[in-house]
C-alpha cells in the first residue's frame, strides 16, 4: 500500500512538472511571437506609408537631390543632408569612443587588478544608464561653451560638440563589449607571448588584441549602430539646419531629429511633408538593419572559424 502511494505521489508530481514546461514553453513561444509581430508590423508601418511617399516622390530625386526642405515653399526631398549629418556626428562620436573604450578593456584586462575591475566595470557602464536628454543639454550648455572657448568659429549649434557627447555616451558599449571578447582569447596565447618575451603591452597590443580583433570590431558596429540610431543628443545639441556638409563646427540636421521635430510639428497627418519622416525612417531602418547583420555575420564567421 505505501510503494502504491509512493509511485501515486511520484507520477503526480511528474505530470505536475510537465504541466509547469508545458506553460513556460507556452509563454516563451508568445513572447517570441511578440516580438515578431511588433517588429512585422514596424516595418509594414514604414514599407506602407514609403509607398505612398514614393508615389508622388520618385526615389531617385530622393536619393540624388542635394537640398531637404519639405516644410518649405520650395520643397526639396534629397535625403543626403540628412544622411551627412547622421554620419558626421557618428564618426564624431566613434572616433572618441573607439580609442577610449578599447584602452579601458586593455586596461581592465591587463593590467587592472581583479577587484578593481569588479568594482570599475559596472561603475563605467553607469554612463549607458544616464538618459540622453541630459547629455544632449550637457553637450549644449558644457561642451559647447567649452569648445567655443578656442574655436571661435563653432556655432551654438553643431555637430562636434554633439559627436563628442554622443561617444562619451557609447564609450561602455565599446569597452564592455572589447573587454568581454579580449577576456575569451585562450590564456594560452598570452602565456605564450610572454614565454618569448613579451612584454605585457607587447602582449596587449600584439596578441591579444589582433586574437579579438572580431569581437571588438562586432563592439563598434554595435556602437555605430546605436549612434545612427541617437535623437536627443543630437536633436538638442546640433540643430535643425539640414545641410549637406562635412563641417562639424556649423549646425546639422540628422535623420532622427528631423523625424522628432515633424512629428512634434503642425504637418497635417496624411500630407505628403508628414510622410516624409516615413521615408526618413525607413532609411534609417535599412542602416541599422544592415550594421546589425553585418555585427551578426562577423559573429557568426568568428565562431566557425574557432570551433
Amino acid at each position: 500500500m505505501a510503494f502504491g502511494n509512493k509511485s501515486y505521489t511520484c507520477a503526480s508530481i511528474h505530470n505536475t512538472l510537465r504541466v509547469q514546461e508545458k506553460i513556460i514553453e507556452g509563454l516563451l513561444w508568445l513572447s517570441a511571437a511578440i516580438t515578431i509581430l511588433i517588429t512585422v508590423s514596424i516595418i509594414w508601418v514604414l514599407l506602407s506609408e514609403s509607398v505612398k511617399f514614393f508615389g508622388e516622390v520618385s526615389i531617385l530625386r530622393f536619393l540624388t537631390e542635394k537640398e531637404w526642405t519639405p516644410l518649405f515653399a520650395d520643397k526639396k526631398f534629397g535625403i543626403l543632408p540628412l544622411v551627412a549629418g547622421t554620419f558626421l556626428t557618428t564618426a564624431i562620436a566613434i572616433a572618441v569612443a573607439l580609442p577610449i573604450g578599447l584602452t579601458i578593456a586593455i586596461y581592465l584586462n591587463e593590467y587592472a587588478h581583479a577587484r578593481f575591475k569588479t568594482f570599475v566595470k559596472p561603475l563605467l557602464e553607469v554612463l549607458a544608464t544616464i538618459p540622453t536628454v541630459v547629455y544632449g543639454f550637457f553637450a549644449l550648455t558644457v561642451v559647447t561653451p567649452f569648445l567655443q572657448s578656442f574655436i571661435p568659429g563653432l556655432a551654438g549649434f553643431n555637430a562636434l560638440s554633439a559627436g563628442i557627447v554622443m561617444g562619451i555616451m557609447i564609450i561602455p558599449m565599446i569597452s564592455s563589449l572589447s573587454e568581454d571578447a579580449i577576456s575569451a582569447v585562450p590564456r594560452s596565447l598570452r602565456e605564450a607571448a610572454y614565454g618569448m618575451g613579451s612584454t605585457r603591452l607587447q602582449t596587449a597590443f600584439g596578441v591579444m588584441v589582433p586574437a579579438a580583433s572580431s569581437g571588438i570590431l562586432v563592439s563598434v558596429i554595435l556602437a555605430i549602430s546605436r549612434a545612427v540610431g541617437e535623437t536627443m543628443i543630437v536633436a538638442i545639441a546640433a540643430g535643425q539646419q539640414p545641410r549637406l556638409t562635412l563641417n562639424p563646427l556649423v549646425p546639422i540636421e540628422t535623420i532622427t531629429t528631423y523625424i522628432v521635430q515633424v512629428s512634434l510639428g503642425d504637418v497635417p497627418h496624411g500630407s505628403l511633408e508628414y510622410r516624409t519622416i516615413f521615408a526618413a525612417g525607413m532609411t534609417l531602418f535599412l542602416f541599422t538593419f544592415l550594421l546589425n547583420n553585418l555585427s551578426f555575420w562577423i559573429k557568426k564567421k568568428y565562431q566557425e572559424k574557432y570551433d
